[in-house]
């Protein structure tokens, strides 16, 4: 017996550069069953509907990351995003371009910033000169070596993290989640000689602006977790230069800060991120919150479950081994 079909009310962002002046939404409807991917109703409504859209694709089979797009405002594939789910809890199919990046035509963006920011990281292995791989052989990884990677293979550099990130789209100088997280990769491989420059390097010029918002991870088809990534890489620059810029020393002014009393002295705060000279510029700010929010010079009070605290600061800092 045939499986029963719905009404699918689609509208699908359509713009030309050079043609249409603004863009618009189109609508169409398909009768489809539920387990239909809406990039096979996209490539229906161009086959038998509207032969002008434009839109790209390959595998069809979350392989190749070709068709990311945003639906119903999400960064995803189209080739494993079946439309009966999205009917029923959106009622309709909205699909545009992805975010972040300039649309050529339709559902299809340019992606040279996106690349360029991977290209930036210098993405393969940087060996010693001095210890050349015998020929025709690869250096040898042990299981434990390989599982540092994490999920970071899995990437198909589809761009759905780059497009679902408000850091890429608010400030140009943040390479952006899959970069970061392809640099991990080489940050954490014991054949590459460059673990610090590279550590070094990225610091001061991104990896603080991420925002923490984790909405790189929820894009992500395959798990990746790309926010994960970030976080251990601000964790091994501050292990290789210490926390010698804002983002860094903010990061570790608020973990230290929580010790004394498990709420924020915010007053501290602000000095352990920008320092005496910092606090005196921002002494304007300070008084306009200070006339609103009085309580901030008060002291905090210890919480209750302060040796909960103290249980999950262990944890994260455990004391350093004994020598043999």
């Amino acid at each position: 017996m045939p499986e029963e079909k719905i009404s699918v009310p689609f509208e699908v962002y359509r713009y030309q550069p050079g043609k249409d002046t603004t863009a618009r939404y189109q609508k169409y409807t398909l009768d489809l069953v539920p387990h239909t991917p809406i990039l096979t109703a996209l490539l229906q409504i161009r086959a038998e509907v509207d032969p002008s859209l434009g839109l790209r694709y390959s595998c069809r089979s979350a392989i190749c990351g070709s068709c990311a797009m945003q639906i119903n405002s999400k960064s995803r594939l189209a080739c494993e995003t079946q439309v009966g789910p999205e009917v029923a809890r959106h009622g309709r199919i909205v699909v545009e371009p992805m975010r972040n990046q300039p649309v050529i035509r339709d559902l299809i963006v340019d992606q040279s910033r996106f690349w360029e920011e991977y290209n930036k990281i210098e993405p393969h292995l940087k060996l010693d000169p001095r210890r050349p791989m015998p020929e025709g052989k690869a250096t040898s990884m042990t299981p434990a070596q390989v599982d540092r990677f994490k999920e970071v293979p899995r990437c198909i550099a589809c761009a759905a993290c780059y497009s679902a990130c408000p850091a890429a789209e608010a400030d140009p100088g943040f390479p952006g989640p899959m970069a970061l997280a392809k640099l991990y990769r080489f940050a954490v491989d014991p054949r590459d000689t460059a673990h610090e420059e590279r550590l070094r390097r990225i610091q001061p010029n991104g990896l603080w602006l991420c925002l923490r918002c984790h909405l790189c991870t929820e894009a992500c088809p395959k798990d990746v977790r790309p926010s994960e990534r970030i976080r251990d890489l601000k964790e091994m620059a501050i292990a290789v230069q210490g926390a010698t810029e804002l983002g860094s020393r903010h990061a570790v002014g608020f973990k230290e800060n929580l010790k004394g009393a498990g709420q924020l002295n915010e007053m501290k705060l602000v000095r352990a991120t920008d320092g005496l000279l910092g606090m005196v510029g921002q002494l304007g700010q300070g008084i306009r919150i200070y006339r609103k929010k009085p309580e901030i010079m008060k002291k905090p009070r210890k919480i209750e479950g302060m040796d909960e605290l103290e249980k999950i600061y262990a944890a994260l800092d455990p004391p350093p081994k004994e020598g043999p």
